[in-house]
């Protein structure tokens, strides 16, 4: 008898087609693949040729094929039919809708643009938002960066000209010590995973600094549990150890910093600032001369420890200052140990192992360079130590100087644009005065005056009224925080509630999840979209609100503007904004839409060009008043920033030029031919030392990222800074108010320092709780994916075995965990890898009942929660009748991290089947999703 074999097809067809896009599943934008059958995903995997990922793709990349299906997606335009806060909507068409909005504009536009406060979360189109806003006329715009890592960008940019994450990366190639601070696996993961791949394969070593060790950190050879918010003491105290033991690099640090340049130590209203020509330019004592010259004059060799005396005033090398200051007593492993929970010993030998690979493991590459001073090299000297920072030192209220304070360190390694280093992505490096400053110049009808955010060079550049209040609703750029170069976004509701500092008429805003995860104070938060004054309307009056999904917070608008999904639209990942360059290429990026909605929805940036039209706002309407562009596809191939210089760097002009050219209508097309990407490389030899390196500047500024080379120096002492202090100390026609001297005084140093962050009303909460998101999570929006929601529907408060032990808890016991402003009953699981004065859990997993079109029974429904309850965005009161903001006092982003609790045992689950607290439930606009989401795509 013949036995008949089954017939298998091993290769079945994916796919009929394939369309190379950009993922959107978190911030690495990596190119993706989308195999289509019968003109519908099904399946996506990543692109090999793309410069980001180099075709590797994780859970959430491949869970974007869900975020396309998700029950969840708004269908069609809302207005509010019910009270705000209840979900009660109807349907409208979009004629109506836009009509809704531009009634509402139009009159706030002609009288008083400050009333809106237009205000963008995790989208990738801020060059383009602010362009709406700016032509709006409103001073009010910014992005979530102000809650989210402000102090890293901020701190990078003004200590050396760039920043960690998008903007900058190891020398993956080179590396052989990897060090990572407050690095969780959200950010950048792809490329960070690839890298730590590549580094371990060739037996580099990698040391990861974080209170908990999960993703990253549990792969490091060397975990630092260090006690969060302490991170600038850990560095500074190893600067301590370097110094004393003569371990930096003198040459680097004459040569390409202000560690030459010379101080004024008079009294008086110049104290403290850098000693000019009279072209402004900082000086120097020539080693070769003896004589006080231009830090850049051709030839010149910068002396780190000669002082100069002038009209008996003795101006001294910011290098003398950095010694006395970090080589006291005070800085000592031995003085800081405790309160960083590392042993002094410790602390030592990871400083040691620092200054070993830097210097004795330092080699050369063959490659000629010509710095800003014309001296022609014949090697690049290689310093093989590179790190790597992000948001778990950036979200406290001493982030900004601890993120300076870890550049001192790199800096004073030499390993900063070495080989082996950490190398800037292009538009990076920037010195901080080729960026604009913040603008606030409000003129009924007409555009804003400049750019909304920048970075501020002193005083004068604040964003106040003349009565010396502030000019932005969240109070950025103000004695309050005055180098806040993100915004506050955190800050808005409750200012724009408060009437701090003035009154608003519409809060619009775009992908910020303000009533729920994005929001400290969360209750109290919904409190306040849904407080009504004494005649009975709502004081915060008008609310608009654009997502793709049912979040939590479309329930608190009073009009839905829905978005498309990534694979629905056009998105442009640009230079303008945040670009996916490499440290070799200039490259960027865009979205376009692979399929076509099935929903009466438009892409939020092609409505802004609507919304721009019908309001006539000059940008956005042709010399007719007709409608500039069709669409969001449209802006981006034919706006122009400045002649020859758009949104998108490559194809340009004949479809050959990259940078600068003129308007390619063939743009887009091209773009999806090559991937959706275009990669420009740097030549070689203009590889390294990029701030200096005058092959490499010329190259910038061929390819229009400057308009002429910005050679400068790192700015270890910021003297920005330094005349914030000034005016402090009573110099200057501008000066803060009596109750802000002091903290300006003591937290705007130039030097990087580091202070407390322990906020009054904290006695008896002595236990740190911190957040972090999971690699297979980004943000909110991911948390409703079906595939991701098998990953982790649910979550913990992981806790130390210490506090487990301490107060008798088992895995899976609940807890009742309270902060100064308020308390949350939860689960708890023991973790032994983790700070044993620290608790923590995943962010964002809790959703609100109604939300997202889960069930009410979800998992993350009864058994998920936010420790956005205990956090407030306000300290606790003074008695001085001041609102406080929870915020870092330079920046002002939100510190976070600062929370402090206390835990107990509660009651066992049967007692307590949910977390808590629990809130009524929203009604959906969308209803609930399926028992089983499933689809067969094709045959």
């Amino acid at each position: 008898m013949t036995i008949q074999q089954p017939k298998i097809d091993t290769s079945p067809k994916i796919s009929d087609e394939i369309r190379r896009t950009t993922c959107y599943m978190c911030a690495c934008r990596c190119g993706i693949n989308v195999h289509m059958k019968s003109g519908k995903v099904a399946y996506i995997e990543g692109n090999r040729d793309h410069p980001v990922n180099k075709g590797v793709l994780c859970a959430k990349g491949s869970a974007g094929i869900m975020q396309v299906n998700a029950p969840s997606r708004l269908r069609a335009p809302l207005k509010r039919v019910g009270p705000r806060g209840s979900g009660a909507f109807e349907e409208i068409s979009w004629e109506e809708a836009l009509t809704m909005v531009t009634d509402l504009l139009e009159p706030i536009r002609k009288d008083n643009p400050e009333k809106l406060a237009f205000f963008t979360g995790r989208d990738q189109s801020q060059s383009f938002t602010s362009f709406w806003a700016q032509h709006f006329g409103t001073p009010n715009y910014a992005a979530h960066g102000g809650f989210c890592s402000v102090n890293m960008a901020a701190g990078g940019i003004y200590t050396m000209g760039g920043a960690f994450w998008e903007f900058g990366q190891p020398d993956w190639d080179h590396t052989k010590l990897f060090m990572m601070f407050g690095v969780a696996e959200d950010h950048d993961s792809n490329p960070i995973k690839m890298g730590l791949g590549k580094i371990k394969a060739r037996g580099a070593r990698v040391i990861g600094v974080n209170p908990i060790r999960s993703g990253y950190n549990a792969i490091a050879d060397e975990w630092v549990g260090i006690t969060p918010g302490t991170d600038g003491l850990f560095i500074l105290s190893m600067i301590h150890v370097l110094l004393k033991a003569g371990k930096i690099d003198l040459d680097y640090l004459s040569r390409y910093t202000n560690a030459p340049v010379l101080v004024n130590a008079s009294e008086g209203a110049e104290n403290g600032l850098f000693l000019r020509d009279a072209d402004g330019k900082p000086l120097v004592i020539d080693r070769n001369t003896g004589e006080l010259t231009a830090f850049d004059k051709p030839g010149v060799r910068p002396d780190l420890s000669a002082t100069h005396t002038i009209d008996g005033v003795t101006h001294r090398p910011v290098f003398h200052q950095m010694v006395e200051r970090y080589m006291a007593d005070e800085y000592a492993p031995e003085a800081i140990a405790d309160r960083c929970g590392i042993p002094a010993k410790r602390i030592r030998a990871i400083a040691g192992e620092l200054a070993r690979v830097a210097f004795d493991e330092a080699f050369e590459l063959d490659k000629e360079w010509t710095d800003f001073r014309g001296e022609k090299h014949t090697k690049m000297i290689g310093r093989p130590v590179a790190m790597h920072s992000m948001r778990g030192v950036s979200a406290h209220a001493n982030g900004f100087q601890t993120c300076r304070a870890l550049h001192v360190l790199q800096i004073i390694l030499g390993t900063v644009e070495v080989p082996g280093g950490f190398r800037f992505k292009p538009p990076y490096p920037k010195p901080v005065e080729a960026h604009p400053k913040p603008h606030y110049g409000v003129t009924p009808g007409k555009p804003l005056d400049g750019p909304h955010l920048g970075y501020v060079t002193g005083p004068d550049d604040l964003c106040l009224k003349e009565d010396g209040s502030a000019a932005r609703i969240d109070k950025a750029y103000t004695w309050e925080n005055p180098m806040s170069a993100h915004g506050l976004m955190h800050m808005v509701i409750s200012n724009a509630h408060a009437g701090d500092p003035y009154k608003i008429d519409t809060l619009f805003m775009y992908m910020a999840n303000m009533s729920w995860n994005s929001s400290m104070n969360t209750k109290g938060v919904m409190e306040m979209l849904t407080d009504k004054d004494e005649n009975g309307d709502y004081v915060i009056p008008n609310i608009i609100y654009s997502d793709a999904y049912s979040s939590e917070m479309v329930a608190y608008a009073d009009l839905v503007l829905p978005d498309t999904t990534y694979l629905e639209r056009h998105d442009c990942i640009s230079l303008l904004d945040r670009p996916i360059c490499e440290a070799d290429a200039a490259a960027d990026a865009i979205r376009w839409p692979v399929i076509e909605p099935d929903r009466d929805v438009r892409g939020f940036q092609s409505v802004l060009c609507e919304l721009g039209a019908r309001l006539n706002l000059p940008g956005f309407v042709n010399e007719d008043g007709s409608q500039k562009y069709a669409d969001y596809g449209d802006y981006i191939v034919n706006h122009q920033r400045k002649p020859g210089i758009g949104p998108l760097h490559g194809f340009r002009g004949d479809g050959t030029q990259a940078g600068r050219g003129d308007v390619n209508p063939e743009q887009l097309d091209k773009y999806i031919e090559n991937g959706g990407f275009c990669v420009t490389h740097i030549p070689d030899g203009a590889d390294y030392y990029k701030p200096w390196n005058a092959a490499y500047q010329d190259w910038a500024v061929e390819i229009g990222l400057y308009d002429s080379p910005q050679p400068y120096l790192f700015q270890l002492y910021s003297e920005p800074m330094r005349k914030f202090q000034l005016a402090a100390e009573g110099h200057g026609d501008r000066q803060p108010p009596e109750h802000l001297r002091e903290r300006i005084k003591e937290t705007l140093d130039p030097l990087p320092i580091w202070y407390e962050t322990d906020q009054e009303g904290n006695q008896g909460f002595t236990v740190n709780a911190l957040t972090q998101r999971p690699m297979a999570m980004y943000h909110s929006w991911g948390t409703q994916n079906a595939w991701l929601r098998q990953l982790h529907g649910r979550n913990p408060l992981y806790v130390p075995t210490k506090l487990m032990r301490q107060h008798g808890l088992s895995d899976g016991d609940w807890a009742k965990v309270t902060s100064p402003h308020g308390s949350i009953t939860v689960p708890v699981m023991e973790m032994a890898a983790l700070n044993d004065n620290t608790v923590w859990t995943w962010n964002a997993i809790g959703k609100r009942k109604g939300a997202w079109a889960l069930e009410e029974d979800a998992p993350e429904a009864t058994k998920g929660f936010l420790l956005n309850h205990l956090i407030h965005e306000l300290l606790p009161p003074k008695a001085d009748g001041m609102r406080w903001a929870n915020s870092d006092p330079v920046t002002g982003q939100a510190a976070w991290f600062d929370l402090k609790v206390k835990i107990e045992k509660a009651g066992a689950p049967d007692d307590l089947p949910e977390s808590q607290p629990v809130f009524e439930p929203i009604k959906s606009p969308v209803g609930t999703g399926p028992k089983n989401l499933a689809w067969k795509v094709g045959k």
